[in-house]
């Protein structure tokens, strides 16, 4: 009972600086569903894209438009979840000018709790609500075997799809340390994994199929759980059994991005250093 006692009070500053962030942003409502509407206008035009070449072309990268419309899902959900959470991290650059870094320290929070319970981006409902109606239809459109392992297999893409952006974010957030004026790179492994994460990994040449693999794995945040779940063929590269191997990419990922995060705060010297 001591145990649970201490651990709800460890949490129970993040569950009120969380409550605190939400209440904020849904006081001033018109402003709260134009930010809603404008995260629903982008998935949509994401989604727009994904119609628009399938009605061009019937198969591409070896998936059909259900198939494709599954990895477009999967890797948006993922990607809104995580942003919704720790995508704030891109304005640690500003925290870093303004010097808000050096207030966190002096708090008892770790730092990086701190930013990522500095915000809470709810806007990205909008995003996330066009990804789950997605994810809903291409589940009931694609030729899906349903067994208990098929649904453990989504539960687990899901997650550690999560996971693996929000590492992203926080591997980004670290070299920002580094890069005060770098965002432009440190996008490029964030959105640009997003984006590549929609994608049939087979359009790409093998050695960027390597680099979403096994460098910034992306392609096990949707790809792979297709191919695995529509028992597609997949190919050298990309074998259906890869997609068990997810929660073993997001670990790989967040080692990674603690060692960017450890990197990027031991660099840091403080707003006049």
């Amino acid at each position: 009972m001591g145990e649970s006692l201490t651990l709800a009070e460890r949490m129970r500053p993040y569950r009120v600086l969380l409550a605190s962030r939400a209440r904020a942003q849904t006081r001033y409502r018109t402003s709260f569903v134009t930010d809603v509407l404008g995260t629903l206008g982008a998935g949509l035009a994401e989604l727009a894209e994904v119609w628009v070449i399938f009605h061009n072309v019937k198969v591409l990268g070896g998936l059909d438009f259900p198939a494709a419309l599954l990895v477009f899902a999967l890797s948006n959900l993922a990607f809104a979840l995580a942003d919704m959470v720790v995508g704030h991290l891109d304005q640690l650059p500003s925290y870093i000018r303004a010097g808000q870094v050096d207030a966190f320290y002096v708090r008892p929070l770790p730092l990086l709790a701190q930013l990522a319970t500095s915000d809470l981006s709810l806007r990205r409902v909008g995003r996330m609500s066009v990804a789950v109606v997605a994810l809903v239809v291409a589940l009931n459109t694609a030729p899906v075997s349903w067994s208990w392992s098929t649904v453990l297999l989504l539960v687990v893409t899901v997650i550690s799809g999560t996971a693996i952006f929000a590492a992203l974010f926080t591997a980004a957030g670290g070299l920002q340390f580094f890069l005060v004026d770098g965002s432009e790179f440190t996008n490029a492994f964030t959105y640009g994994g997003s984006y590549a994460a929609q994608q049939s990994q087979q359009v790409f040449p093998n050695l960027l199929r390597i680099f979403w693999m096994f460098v910034v794995p992306t392609a096990f945040v949707a790809y792979l759980p297709t191919v695995a779940i529509l028992d597609l063929p997949g190919d050298h590269l990309a074998p259906s059994w890869l997609a068990w191997c997810t929660p073993v990419a997001a670990l790989f990922a967040w080692c990674l991005a603690g060692l960017c995060w450890r990197l990027g705060t031991r660099h840091y010297q403080g707003a006049g250093g």
